[in-house]
C-alpha cells in the first residue's frame, strides 16, 4: 500500500486495479450520486475500462497529484476517495479538490479533515497558489464542507453542453442538464488567505475534524 498521506483518523494511498470493486460500491448508492448522475450508478465497465486506468496513469504524469483512496486507520475500512490535481494541463497554480465518500462515513468530518490536509500540502510542499472546487447548488452538505476546509463561494455558473459532455457523452449531457435545471457553484481559497487562516488557527486552536458530510 503505498500511502500519500495520513490524517489523524485517515490513510490517503494511491488506487490500485483491485479498487475496482470499492469504486463500484461507492458509485452504486444512490444517496452518494445524488448530485452528479441523479442516483444512478456509474457502469462497471466505465470504472474498469476508463476511470481507474485513468487515475492510475496520472500518478506518473503529475507525481504529488491524483485520485486518492481513503481508509480508515481504524479497521482500514475504505471510505471514498479524494482528488488533487490541476485545473489547466500539469500547471501546479490551481488545483481542484474534490471528494466522495460513501454514506456510512458522512457526518462525522472525515471530508473536511481530508480536504484540509490536501489543501495544506498542496501549498506548503506542491507549489499551489489557488485552489477551487464546485458542486451543485443544493448540495448543502458538500458546500459546507467547503466553507469549513476554507474556501469561499466566488461565483454561480451553469455549465454549458460540451463541458459535461468532456466528461460522458452528451446524451448524459443533455440529461443531467434537464435533471439539475440549476446553477454549480464555485468556491476558492488562495495561498495567502490560507496561511492568514493557518496564522489565526494557531493563535486561536480548535478541532480541525468539523461536522460536515460530503
Amino acid at each position: 500500500m503505498r500511502v500519500y498521506l495520513e490524517t489523524e483518523r485517515l490513510l490517503l494511498r494511491r488506487f490500485t486495479p483491485d479498487d475496482v470493486d470499492n469504486l463500484v460500491a461507492l458509485d452504486a448508492d444512490p444517496a452518494v450520486m445524488r448530485y452528479l448522475s441523479g442516483g444512478a450508478p456509474t457502469p462497471r465497465e466505465m470504472i474498469e475500462r476508463d476511470v481507474l486506468p485513468r487515475w492510475l496513469a496520472y500518478y506518473d504524469r503529475a507525481p504529488g497529484f491524483g485520485h486518492w483512496a481513503a481508509v480508515a486507520r481504524a479497521g482500514w475500512e475504505f471510505l471514498g476517495w479524494f482528488g488533487f490535481h490541476p485545473t489547466v494541463g500539469d500547471d501546479p497554480a490551481e488545483v481542484e479538490l474534490g471528494y466522495r465518500l460513501r454514506k456510512v462515513a458522512w457526518g462525522k468530518g472525515y471530508a473536511t479533515e481530508g480536504s484540509r490536509a490536501l489543501i495544506r500540502r498542496g501549498f506548503t510542499e506542491l507549489g499551489v497558489r489557488r485552489v477551487i472546487a464546485s458542486t451543485y447548488e443544493d448540495n448543502i452538505g458538500s458546500r459546507r464542507v467547503m466553507e469549513k476546509a476554507g474556501l469561499t463561494l466566488v461565483r454561480s455558473y451553469r455549465p454549458t453542453l460540451e463541458e459535461l459532455a468532456a466528461h460522458g457523452t452528451y446524451d448524459t449531457a443533455a440529461a443531467l442538464l434537464d435533471l439539475f435545471p440549476g446553477d454549480d457553484v464555485e468556491y476558492a481559497l488562495e495561498r495567502a488567505d490560507w496561511e492568514r487562516q493557518a496564522e489565526a488557527s494557531v493563535r486561536q486552536p480548535g478541532d480541525a475534524r468539523g461536522d460536515c458530510a460530503p
